[in-house]
C-alpha cells in the first residue's frame, strides 16, 4: 500500500489529556481519534492492528470447538429483569426505550442474550457441552472514562458462554480456555499475570484473570516471592497469623482463662488509634466493627437478627428470593481492614456500601464508633474469621463513650456467618508456602469464570437429561477486551521515539522508504513491493514528497518492524543496495534488494510461527 492512498494523519505534540504512552503514541502515530468523552474511532493503521488482535482471538477460539455468533448490541430490558441484573447493575448499565416505549439494554456483557438464545434452542443433553462466543461492540456508562481506549465507554470484547451438563465437562472446557488465553496473550506479545480474582457482578465461582503490570493499573495484584501464588487484592488470602476456634469447646476453653467482660468508659474515644492510645495496647487486640448496607442479597435471610420485615422478591420462576436492602454488621480485627469484594460475594450481595450515620444510630443505638458484636441483635453478625481467634478483646460497647474490655469470642458473642472478609496486603504471609507477599498494580485484559447456575436457574433454561428429568445447565463464561489488549501490546512494546510492534500484531510488517521517489529509486522500491508481497507480507510504501527525516520519524513512530530505505547513493547499476534496519536495532545495514526481502521474509515467517508454538 502506497502512504498517498491512506490516511495516517500523525501528529508532533501530545494530546493534552493523554497521560500514559498507548493514550499519546495511538493518537501521535494516527491510529485513534477521540468522538466524544469515552468514545474513539479507529483510523486506518489502528485498524489494522486491532484486526490482527482480533484474528488471533478468533483462531484460537475456533482452535477450542467455540462457535461464534453475532447477537444484536441492544438487547430487550426483559432479559435482564429475568436474570435480576436491571436494577443490580446500576448506571454503569444504559437503559433506553424505543418508541413504544418497551426498554433495552445497550449490551455491557452478554450473559442475558447468550442464555436466552440458548434457551429457545436447547432441550436435551445430547446437545450439550454447547461453546458459542462473539467479538461484538460494548458500552458501559463509566463515570470517568480515562487513559484513550484502556478505559473507555464503548469498547470491543471476545465474550465466550459455554452451558454443560455437569461440573466436570465445565472443568475441561474452563481449562481449555485458560490454554487458549494463555497462547493469544503470548501471540500478540504480552506478559500476562494469570491469577486467582472475584467473580464480582458475574456471579457464581472459580475465577481467573489475565492482568499486565501497569503503573496505572486499577487492580491491586499479590504475589508470593518464593512460589508462583499470585491473586487480585479481591480474592487474595494470606496464611493463618491467629489461631481459629470455631468448635464451641475450644472457644469456652479460650474464654474460661480470660477475665470477666468488663465495661468501661472511654470519654471522646472512638477511633482504633485513640483507643490504642488511650488502653495502651495494640490495633490486633481490638474488635472493630462496621455496619453495610447491602443491595440484591440473595443470601436467606430467613430468621436473621433484624431482617423480619425485610422487602423481597424472586427475579424470576425458579429463582432464588432475593433481598432488595439489607443491613449486616461486619467485626474484624483491629489492625486489618474489610475486603469489600469479599465480603459482597459472602452476602451474595451486588452492591455494598458503608451505612450511613443515621442507620449506624439507629442499629446500634450509639454513634459512630461503639459498635461491637457483644449485644447486637438489631442485625446479623458477620464475623471475620480473624475474630473468632480473640479470647480477650476490647470492642464497642453499643454506648456513647463506653468500650467492653476482655470480650471472648463464644462467651461474650457469636456470630449469624464466618468468613474470611480482611484484606491482604503486602507482608502478609504466601497461603501455599509461607513466603512473604508483594505487591503490583495491573490492568485485567481477560476474565474466565465458572458461572455456575446463576443465570440458567433465574431465567429459566432447562434440557431431559439421560433419565429423562429435568435439569438446568451449568455455564462458563470467558472474555478479553480487545482494545485493552491493544493497549496494553504498546504499553510494554514502546520506546522515546514511538511504538516497537510485535511482528504478529504490526498493521504493516516492512515500511519503505525511498528518498525520492522517481527514476531508478522508484523502480527499486516497486521491485521490493513486489517481491515481499508475493512473500505474503504487508508492506507500507513511503511515496510521500516529505523530507526523509520526516519519513523516518513517522516510520518509528508507527513502530512497524522492518525499515528499507532506498537512494540513489547506494543503487549503483552494478551492484544496487538498501538500508535494512529492524525497529529495534540502532544502525541499518546495506543489503541487496534480493537479499533484504528474503531476510526480512524469512524473519517474519519465524516469528510469526514461534508465536503459534
Amino acid at each position: 500500500m502506497k502512504y498517498s492512498q491512506t490516511f495516517i494523519p500523525t501528529l508532533r505534540e501530545v494530546p493534552g489529556d493523554a497521560l500514559i504512552a498507548s493514550h499519546r503514541l495511538m493518537f501521535r502515530a494516527g491510529m485513534i481519534r477521540k468522538l466524544s468523552n469515552g468514545l474513539f474511532a479507529y483510523l486506518p493503521l489502528g485498524l489494522r492492528s486491532f484486526r490482527k488482535v482480533e484474528t488471533i482471538i478468533r483462531e484460537e477460539m475456533d482452535a477450542i470447538g467455540s462457535l461464534e455468533i453475532k447477537p444484536p448490541v441492544v438487547v430487550p430490558g426483559e432479559l435482564w429483569k429475568e436474570s435480576g441484573r436491571w436494577d443490580s447493575m446500576g448506571e454503569a448499565l444504559l437503559r433506553v426505550k424505543n418508541r413504544l416505549g418497551a426498554d433495552f439494554v445497550v449490551s455491557p456483557t452478554a450473559e442475558e442474550a447468550f442464555t436466552s438464545l440458548v434457551r429457545n434452542e436447547l432441550s436435551s443433553y445430547r446437545q450439550l457441552p454447547l461453546f458459542l462466543y462473539q467479538i461484538n461492540t460494548k458500552y458501559r456508562d463509566e463515570i470517568r472514562p480515562r487513559y484513550g481506549v484502556m478505559r473507555s465507554r464503548e469498547f470491543v470484547m471476545k465474550d465466550a458462554y459455554s452451558f454443560h451438563a455437569g461440573d466436570a465437562s465445565l472443568d475441561e472446557h474452563y481449562r481449555a480456555q485458560g490454554r487458549a488465553y494463555r497462547r493469544i496473550f503470548k501471540r500478540c506479545g504480552l506478559t500476562v499475570i494469570p491469577v486467582r480474582a472475584d467473580s464480582g457482578a458475574m456471579g457464581g465461582s472459580g475465577s481467573e484473570e489475565f492482568m499486565v503490570e501497569s503503573e496505572i493499573g486499577d487492580n491491586t495484584l499479590l504475589l508470593c516471592k518464593s512460589c508462583d501464588y499470585a491473586a487480585n487484592v479481591e480474592k487474595a488470602e494470606c496464611k493463618l497469623d491467629y489461631s481459629p476456634r470455631f468448635s464451641e469447646d475450644l472457644a469456652r476453653s479460650a474464654a474460661a482463662r480470660t477475665p470477666a467482660l468488663e465495661k468501661i468508659d472511654t470519654p471522646d474515644v472512638k477511633t482504633i488509634e485513640e483507643l490504642c492510645e488511650f488502653l495502651n495496647t495494640q490495633a490486633k487486640n481490638f474488635i472493630k466493627t462496621l455496619i453495610y448496607r447491602a443491595v440484591h442479597v440473595e443470601l436467606d435471610l430467613s430468621g436473621a437478627p433484624g431482617c423480619k420485615d425485610l422487602k423481597k422478591h424472586r427475579p424470576a420462576p425458579g429463582a432464588p428470593e432475593v433481598w432488595d436492602e439489607a443491613f449486616f454488621a461486619v467485626a474484624i480485627r483491629g489492625d486489618l481492614d474489610v475486603n469489600e469484594a469479599k465480603l459482597a460475594a459472602a452476602l451474595k450481595a451486588s452492591q455494598l456500601s458503608l451505612a450511613a450515620d443515621a442507620d449506624v444510630i439507629r442499629i446500634t443505638g450509639a454513634p459512630v464508633g461503639f459498635a461491637g458484636p457483644v449485644g447486637l441483635d438489631t442485625a446479623p453478625v458477620l464475623l471475620d474469621q480473624t475474630v473468632t481467634g480473640m479470647s480477650d478483646a476490647v470492642t464497642g460497647a453499643l454506648e456513647k463513650d463506653k468500650h467492653y474490655r476482655h470480650a471472648a469470642y463464644g462467651r461474650d458473642f457469636t456470630g449469624w456467618l464466618s468468613a474470611d472478609v480482611r484484606t491482604v496486603k503486602a507482608g502478609d504471609r504466601c497461603p501455599l508456602c509461607g513466603g512473604e507477599l508483594y505487591e503490583k498494580k495491573g490492568n485485567e485484559l481477560g476474565h474466565i469464570f465458572k458461572l455456575g447456575y446463576k443465570y440458567t436457574k433465574s431465567m429459566g433454561v432447562s434440557y431431559l437429561d439421560e433419565n429423562g428429568k429435568t435439569a438446568f445447565p451449568i455455564m462458563g463464561c470467558y472474555g478479553i477486551g480487545l482494545d485493552r489488549t491493544l493497549a496494553s501490546i504498546i504499553e510494554e512494546h514502546h520506546d522515546e521515539q514511538g511504538v516497537v510492534w510485535p511482528v504478529s500484531v504490526a498493521p504493516f510488517h516492512v515500511i519503505i522508504i525511498p528518498i525520492k521517489y522517481q527514476g531508478a529509486v522508484k523502480d527499486a522500491c516497486d521491485s521490493l513491493v513486489r517481491e515481499l508481497e508475493a512473500g505474503g507480507l504487508e508492506v507500507l510504501l513511503d511515496d510521500r514528497d516529505e523530507r526523509a527525516g520526516v519519513k523516518f520519524n513517522d516510520a518509528d513512530l508507527m513502530g512497524i518492524p522492518w525499515r528499507i530505505v532506498a537512494g540513489d547513493k547506494n543503487l549503483a547499476p552494478d551492484s544496487p543496495r538498501v538500508e535494512v534496519k529492524r525497529r529495534t536495532e540502532k544502525e541499518p545495514r546495506l543489503m541487496t534488494l534480493h537479499a533484504a526481502a528474503a531476510e526480512i521474509r524469512e524473519a517474519v515467517q519465524r516469528e510469526l510461527a514461534a508465536g503459534r508454538e
